[in-house]
């Protein structure tokens, strides 16, 4: 009953939002990553997409200017890694800031040196265990299999990838797992990869991934995560039992 009033609620909000699916058609046809969903799976994204913007709240960052067309776009991207998981992995958390580029998070910060400073760099993005989802709309612009930085690149994906794996046990890199998969295999294929690529980079060999996914364990799985959606044939070549984990994880094959 309560699901069925709950539904009915979203439909009219749906409605009263207006969107149309030419307008989602619009927003997001310059993304790569939508040509691998076509007939009702595609149908399935925009609809998922449409209620992701009606359960969540869209906030602007420093006064930031936002269309419907952007929200439709971030929507459908976070909608991607829980297409066949369903909306209801996102329901710890309820708002999105979009800020029109970086922006530098309050408080100290700590450099590699020791040093504190009073303020960090900017970011592009930031998930807070208890709290929002923070984006850069000029960095989600800049997604990709190439990215600004010359490897697979998704602010969108990335962080909404540390909320999934924060509903176990906080970000570190093991997000619960479907009762088909295995916890230990989990743990030793990403440990094993994250050491293999700790030592690739020490010899200065390319990477799959952009190095930033060396940072820790969370960082790893956040990394290989938007690598697996926008770069996936890179990343099952280089990284496969990663590729099959994730696969089994998302219950998608992006590399066909």
């Amino acid at each position: 009953m309560f699901a069925l009033i709950r539904r009915w609620r979203e439909d009219r909000r749906i409605r009263r939002m207006g969107f149309t699916s030419v307008e989602w058609e619009a927003a997001v046809a310059d993304w790569p990553v939508m040509a691998r969903f076509q007939g009702e799976e595609r149908a399935k994204l925009r609809d998922m997409a449409f209620r992701f913007l009606a359960r969540k709240s869209i906030a602007a960052g420093a006064d930031f200017a936002y269309t419907d067309a952007m929200c439709l776009r971030l929507a459908t991207m976070a909608c991607v890694p829980v297409l066949h998981l369903g909306l209801h992995w996102y329901d710890s958390w309820q708002t999105v800031i979009l800020y029109e580029s970086d922006f530098v998070p309050h408080g100290p910060w700590y450099s590699d040196d020791g040093v504190v400073h009073e303020r960090g760099p900017g970011l592009s993005g930031e998930a807070w265990l208890r709290g929002p989802v923070i984006l850069s709309w000029e960095s989600i612009c800049h997604s990709g299999a190439h990215g600004h930085t010359g490897h697979a690149s998704n602010v969108v994906i990335h962080e909404l990838a540390h909320k999934l794996d924060m509903l176990r046990d906080g970000a570190n890199g093991a997000p619960p797992l479907h009762p088909d998969m295995a916890p230990g295999e989990w743990h030793a294929i990403f440990s094993a990869a994250w050491q293999r690529l700790q030592q690739a980079e020490a010899h200065h060999h390319l990477l799959p991934v952009d190095d930033y996914a060396l940072t820790s364990p969370a960082e790893f799985f956040a990394v290989c995560s938007e690598t697996f959606f926008e770069a996936p044939e890179r990343l099952q070549q280089g990284l496969p039992d990663v590729y099959r984990l994730l696969a089994q994880f998302y219950r998608q094959q992006p590399a066909g």
